[in-house]
């Protein structure tokens, strides 16, 4: 394990700002703007997402950013609230305390530092490679089944009723239910700011461009959409008193710094969110290194896995010591951060002390702020991370990865987020395994007039009664061994004038102990029969572990360098074939 002298030399901040200038000043103050000018209202929504108290979002984004870009290798991404990861800090956390209630509080500061602790002892181990058994579909899967849940979740406020549910077939069902009580003057404010928030997002950009603005000054003001709908919200809301008319206020946002905060150091409770941490850290850390992977690349910069860890792990633990949930890199404001120019994590400093300045000084002005806005902005931002196009595209392209989409999203909605993603995954190394157990194995044959090999149900190839010319498409280990074993017993019952049996080895990477009893069994069995086996293109690492064995001092052929060299010695009269 890395002492902290070896990791300190390391650190990415001491690569990019002993580079830092008054132009890169200048980039990140402006991408800092915009992106605090976003991060309010979501920080705001996405703390009530989870069940919390709103300046709980603000006090979210404020230490993991910092935190980030001192540790963090991605100069774009922006840490905080996402809608996804609220979700499942309510999930975890709303089975065993009250929304809302200073425990619940504490039990999601609890829960930040247990990620935070786990996504840094995985960073120092060196475990950034575990996240790959989240495969791209599943995770496609689960963050569409959690935006279409989070969009139901927020429907009960937009409509103004009370609806529960543990599930998306359950709140749909409490929604239908409650509908005859919808409280209209909410939901027309609700909807309104939804569709006003939709049209930002596309329409007013180029309108302020052809009212002459410049595309700068456009981005900008189109990015404050959302702070455009509160402040409107809010005014009509004290001007006309419609909280005297039944419409939800957020109410009293206390203003102040973060405050200093521990978790609780009860080992019950930590068993209690230890499976829903790790899913979370699992969850934040792929969402975070896919958004960080994509915009570095779109500058030929790269990010270090494994240093993410360590990152997104000191961000949570900070999140937990200042009042904070568990937090992650956001694709919408990362997406943002590299439109607006930002050049280093120094933008996110810089976005961190407008979050700070804004929970002292604007927080009063929240008091009559419509819990239904913030409802239409969280409803907003998750659509776009709905992808059911995705069930087409691997429809056509994998049966496989369609079970495991389709799988993913039914268990999402209809038995809740970490049963979900804990399907998704299963189901994911249950097809993997069943595929690998039932390799490719094709006869081969030579394309006339090269030195190439092809599946004879595929080209017009030359082949020897007296050579059976086999290529394993897949790595040999105890799964599929035995398909091997059956394979090459089929081949030689129809080959009555078998005298040699050729495995081209060229697609395998590896032969396990198995694996080697399958082929000592084809062996002795081919000897018996009078067919001599042999091996072609056997890879080096594999080769190095077949010399430590008794397996090639008893094999009846040969180890052939190309799988032509073996036809030559073997069936030299098929070489010459057109």
């Amino acid at each position: 394990m890395p002492s902290l002298k070896q990791l300190l030399p390391s650190l990415p901040v001491l690569d990019w700002g002993r580079s830092y200038n008054r132009d890169t000043l200048s980039s990140d103050l402006i991408a800092a703007l915009i992106v605090t000018v976003m991060l309010i209202p979501q920080s705001l929504a996405y703390a009530l997402l989870a069940g919390l108290p709103p300046e709980v979002g603000l006090y979210a984004s404020v230490a993991p950013l910092i935190f980030y870009a001192i540790f963090g290798t991605s100069r774009v991404l922006a840490v905080g609230p996402v809608a996804v990861v609220s979700l499942m800090t309510a999930a975890a956390i709303g089975q065993l305390a009250a929304a809302g209630s200073p425990q619940y509080w504490a039990f999601a500061i609890t829960l930040a530092f247990i990620s935070g602790l786990m996504l840094l002892l995985m960073g120092v181990l060196r475990l950034g490679f575990l996240a790959n058994f989240l495969s791209h579909p599943v995770i496609s899967g689960f963050i569409s089944a959690s935006g279409l849940l989070i969009a139901a979740s927020q429907l009960k406020t937009l409509m103004g009723v009370k609806a529960e549910g543990h599930n998306f077939i359950e709140l749909v069902k409490a929604l239908l239910e409650q509908a005859p009580h919808t409280h209209w003057l909410t939901l027309s404010m609700g909807l309104s700011a939804t569709a006003f928030l939709f049209w930002v997002r596309k329409g007013l950009k180029p309108l302020l461009m052809r009212w002459g603005l410049g595309p700068k000054a456009a981005d900008v003001l189109a990015k404050a959409g959302p702070v455009a709908a509160i402040a409107l919200t809010t005014g009509l809301t004290w001007a006309l008193g419609w909280q005297a008319q039944g419409v939800k206020i957020v109410g009293t946002v206390p203003q102040g710094l973060p405050p200093l905060t521990l978790p609780q150091w009860d080992l019950a409770l930590w068993k209690e969110l230890a499976v829903p941490a790790l899913l979370i850290s699992v969850v934040g850390f792929v969402e975070s290194v896919s958004v960080g992977q994509t915009l570095a690349a779109k500058r030929r910069q790269r990010i270090e896995p494994d240093q993410e860890l360590v990152a997104l792990g000191a961000s949570n633990m900070s999140a937990a010591l200042t009042g904070g949930f568990p937090v992650t890199g956001g694709f919408a404001r990362s997406v943002v951060n590299f439109d607006a120019g930002a050049q280093t994590p120094a933008a996110g400093v810089f976005t961190a002390v407008g979050i700070t300045l804004a929970s002292l000084l604007l927080t009063p002005a929240l008091y009559y702020l419509p819990q239904a806005t913030l409802s239409a902005t969280i409803v907003v931002a998750v659509l776009s991370l709905v992808d059911l196009s995705i069930l087409q595209r691997t429809w056509r392209y994998a049966k496989t990865d369609f079970v495991a989409v389709l799988t993913t999203l039914l268990v999402t909605l209809g038995l809740g987020v970490e049963l979900g993603l804990v399907t998704g995954v299963t189901v994911s190394i249950a097809l993997f395994l069943y595929k690998t157990s039932h390799p490719h194995i094709a006869e081969v044959g030579l394309v006339p007039g090269t030195e190439y090999f092809r599946n004879v149900k595929r080209h017009q190839v030359n082949t020897s009664p007296r050579v059976l010319s086999l290529r394993v498409d897949e790595s040999l280990y105890f799964a599929n061994a035995r398909a091997l074993e059956d394979v090459v017993n089929d081949a030689v019952a129809s080959h009555p004038d078998l005298l040699h049996v050729v495995l081209q080895c060229s697609a395998i990477n590896d032969i396990d102990a198995s694996a080697l009893e399958s082929l000592e069994a084809i062996e002795s069995r081919l000897r018996a029969s009078g067919i001599a086996l042999h091996l072609s293109e056997v890879k080096g690492p594999v080769m190095d572990r077949l010399q430590h064995t008794h397996f090639l001092h008893h094999l009846s052929g040969g180890v052939y360098l190309t799988q032509f060299q073996a036809i030559q010695a073997l069936a030299p009269e098929t070489v010459g074939l057109t």
